[in-house]
């Protein structure tokens, strides 16, 4: 019943590819890293529109989340690594990147035999 198709949303996710050490001018390592993600992929789940009493008992009460996406596909490879573009939509080109910023991250992952409840909290992310 939560995953009924009439109520479901799209948003695209895009999974964690790799990490890159930053280098000043001069080629040292300054300790920063960039971290790149593929390209984003669209969906549709059921996204709640802010966070609830029912989902607080399933993450507990640490985790900071903003919204809370369930989708009915338990064998998608979202993890806690993907980043997610929900509120706005990525502008893809012909080759299907973005340059869009994403708008959110995933805070947790509860996975079942049937569904999957991901914890999403909403970030600031400049271009």
């Amino acid at each position: 019943m939560r995953c009924m198709r009439k109520n479901k949303v799209k948003f695209y996710y895009a999974l964690f590819e790799h990490r890159e050490d930053v280098e000043d001018e001069y080629g040292n390592p300054t300790g920063g890293q960039n971290v790149f993600h593929g390209d984003p992929v669209f969906c549709k789940a059921n996204i709640s529109p802010a966070k609830n009493a029912d989902v607080v008992q399933l993450f507990g009460t640490d985790v900071n989340y903003d919204k809370v996406i369930v989708l009915d596909r338990p064998d998608i490879p979202i993890d806690e690594n993907s980043v997610l573009w929900v509120d706005r939509l990525p502008e893809l080109d012909e080759e299907g990147k973005t340059e869009t910023p994403f708008d959110y991250i995933i805070r947790k992952i509860a996975r079942s035999l049937n569904s999957v409840t991901i914890a999403i909290a909403k970030v600031d992310v400049s271009a």
